[in-house]
């Protein structure tokens, strides 16, 4: 269960799914879906998808309901697949991975669950 504890509101510059992690945009106060580990994450959409030039509400802190694209283990830290899912972070060397959230309970791909926002990096 979702316990947002900052939530702003962006346009959507590009179709994004309902409880999936977005990354900035190309324009100030503008989100995109989220689409690789290395994309500059900010945050996690509620339980309303948006289309191209709508308003999209995006949990910045606290707990937010995230749909996920693998298997993630309770305590895992998490960041975004090609379609904006999350899936367990992952070190990769040359690379600047960034985290969103750790997971608050274990899931498969398909499942929503809760995430602490927890932004981050994992140098590889």
């Amino acid at each position: 269960m979702a316990n947002n504890g900052l939530t702003k509101s962006y346009t959507a510059e590009g179709a994004i799914s309902a409880n999936t992690i977005v990354k900035v945009g190309a324009a100030d106060y503008g989100v995109l879906q989220g689409a690789a580990a290395t994309d500059k994450l900010i945050g996690i959409t509620t339980e309303l998808a948006a289309s191209v030039g709508e308003r999209t509400d995006v949990v910045l802190e606290g707990i937010a309901d995230l749909k996920l694209g693998g298997v993630v283990a309770r305590g895992d830290m998490i960041t975004s697949d090609a379609t904006g899912q999350g899936v367990a972070a992952a070190p990769a060397a040359g690379s600047n991975n960034r985290i969103i959230a750790m997971a608050l309970i274990s899931g498969v791909a398909g499942d929503i669950i809760p995430v602490k926002l927890a932004p981050g990096s994992l140098q590889g």
